[in-house]
């Protein structure tokens, strides 16, 4: 028999009521929602077995706490057919979570239920889970990890840990946890491991992709294939779920979350858990939104690079400026880009995800020649700038004379230093200025097989 997925958690009951609003109350400045229609959906753990069983072969196992009553029996019937349930007893109900959306919109929500878990019998939770090929633990807060900490405690090295603020931490020595950019309160994926114990931590940030690290190892950023513009509510069950069922089918914990960025994405785009079932599982576009679709701080709206040979520093640094104000997230990245291929092209366009504005710091001619020896480069510095600021991904352009740009870098200091995964970043002599700062210095996956030398020694043989 296969070892089943086994997800540990606080289920919900998650209601949308839905309709549309074309005027004011008389007697407050609140919106009058005319309702067409509501419908119930499985909400917090429950959504995330319902997803994982989706995304795997395996049967999909929710421990979680349901009580009794109207709302306890509807979840029970949504989940029928989709998940084994392995129930713990609950004193109180079974949280309900409404939305209220006029016009696709939400406008407000309504939570209710207090239920929280019983010390229970034997429920042989620890023999089901020492059994599992993975375990999900998607922790809303609400008592049913904890009920369970010590048989989770046990097969730490299998477990995902989804938190949440109002949860305890994940037991030591998890495979993965997933905090989300909030969740993280401003910390990095490395500092979390270190303090949790986990071998490896992910944070996810929306639109931008999540943020991976592996103990000491570079940590790795994993961009969204594209700018989704639906409903993010459920995403990051999503993540989590997809994730979850990657490891347990034996994949390491960059092709997870690789996977687990994209299986996001594709969900919110197509509506999130608001359009769940139907579309919510389908593949990512491929490309779709482009390196073009921008956020939203106005001041990365600048094209300074549209100038053949770059922009100034201080241009540069205005503009830089100018986005932070606007809560923005400044993203630089550098090199040579002398025959701007396709790895160039996949590299900018994921970094430019992952911030509000990208500037590209740029080796002059001259440090090109030391860097690559001679007869190189083979196109002048204002030719490479006119290409790579021709890009939609790219911003601005600064050409830099030195061989590193680490003094550019230290007038620019940039929020996030991006390069390539045919880099690490204890390599890079520029990681500790970035640092010093406040910023970070991270990896991307790069295309493999694609490389300016590669393209010349094919050009002459």
């Amino acid at each position: 028999m296969t070892a089943p997925l086994v997800v540990v958690g606080d289920a919900l009951l998650d209601r949308d009521v839905t309709g549309t609003a074309t005027r004011l109350a008389p007697d407050a400045p609140v919106p009058v929602v005319d309702v067409s229609g509501s419908r119930d959906r499985p909400g917090g753990a429950a959504l995330a077995a319902c997803l994982a069983a989706e995304r795997t072969h395996r049967e999909v196992v929710l421990v979680t706490a349901i009580g009794s009553g109207p709302d306890a029996d509807a979840l029970r019937e949504l989940l029928a057919g989709r998940v084994r349930l392995v129930e713990l007893p609950l004193r109180g109900t079974v949280p309900v979570k409404t939305r209220v959306l006029a016009g696709g919109r939400p406008v407000v929500r309504l939570d209710r239920g207090d239920g929280v878990p019983l010390p229970y019998p034997d429920a042989g939770v620890g023999a089901l889970l020492s059994r599992a090929a993975g375990v999900l633990v998607a922790d809303y807060g609400r008592g049913v990890a904890d009920a369970v900490r010590p048989e989770l405690a046990a097969v730490a090295s299998r477990v995902l840990w989804d938190p949440h603020p109002r949860g305890s931490a994940p037991v030591a020595g998890v495979r993965l946890a997933t905090p989300n950019a909030s969740e993280a309160g401003g910390r990095s994926a490395s500092s979390l491991a270190e303090s949790w114990g986990a071998s490896s931590v992910v944070i996810t940030m929306g639109a931008r992709g999540a943020m991976l690290s592996r103990g000491t190892a570079s940590p790795m950023l994993v961009p969204a294939p594209f700018e989704a513009s639906g409903d993010p509510c459920g995403a990051g069950d999503c993540f989590a779920a997809t994730a979850a069922a990657a490891l347990a089918d034996g994949a390491l914990p960059e092709e997870a979350v690789a996977r687990a960025v994209a299986s996001a994405t594709a969900f919110v785009d197509a509506g999130g858990a608001f359009a769940w079932p139907g579309r919510g599982a389908g593949a990512p576009r491929s490309g779709a939104g482009g390196a073009g679709a921008r956020g939203g701080v106005s001041g990365a709206g600048a094209r300074g690079g549209a100038g053949g040979a770059g922009i100034g520093l201080a241009e540069a640094v205005g503009l830089a400026e100018a986005v932070r104000a606007e809560g923005g997230t400044v993203v630089a990245t550098g090199g040579c880009f002398d025959l701007v291929h396709a790895g160039h092209v996949g590299l900018l366009e994921a970094a430019r995800r992952a911030g509000d504005c990208l500037i590209v710091l740029l080796n002059s001619d001259a440090s090109v020649t030391r860097l690559k020896g001679a007869g190189r480069p083979l196109n002048t510095a204002a030719d490479r700038a006119a290409v790579l600021s021709g890009l939609a991904a790219v911003d601005a352009v600064v050409v830099f004379d030195e061989d590193t740009p680490e003094q550019v870098l230290n007038e620019l200091r940039p929020d996030r230093w991006v390069k390539g995964g045919d880099y690490t970043v204890d390599a890079l002599p520029e990681a500790a200025a970035v640092r010093s700062w406040g910023g970070e210095a991270v990896v991307l996956p790069y295309l493999d097989g694609r490389s300016t030398t590669g393209l010349l020694e094919r050009a002459r043989g």
